[in-house]
């Protein structure tokens, strides 16, 4: 399962990377790109890292970072599906799988903190 999310949120960053790559290059866009592209990549980042983690609280604190970065992709996944009347399918799809991605973290996190109680 881990190495499954593991290769799942990297593509999500690789798929938000593309999408951006197909986005005109103005100060407009490139200020929703740009943040799409660190925090979908954080998703990933993040998740490695609470794989390593060292007890149990600290996987769920990576964990909530997990969830944030998640939630921060979708808000911005949002952004460009309001002002941008390209690439609307590909951002559907991409909010779609951060939303799972985001689900997913959520429900770890609920089950690390039943078995904690």
């Amino acid at each position: 399962m881990k190495e499954a999310l593991k290769n799942r949120t990297k593509k999500f960053a690789s798929d938000c990377w593309n999408l951006c790559a197909k986005f005109p290059v103005s100060r407009e866009y490139n200020a929703y790109c740009n943040q799409l592209i660190r925090c979908s990549s954080s998703v990933g980042a993040n998740y490695r890292a609470a794989c390593r983690a060292k007890s149990d609280a600290d996987f769920i604190n990576k964990l909530k970072i997990v969830e944030e970065e998640a939630d921060e992709s979708m808000y911005f996944l949002e952004l460009l599906l309001d002002v941008s009347g390209k690439e609307q399918e590909e951002m559907k799809r991409l909010h779609k799988e951060g939303n799972e991605l985001f689900s997913i973290v959520v429900a770890s996190i609920k089950t690390m903190r039943n078995r904690k109680s």
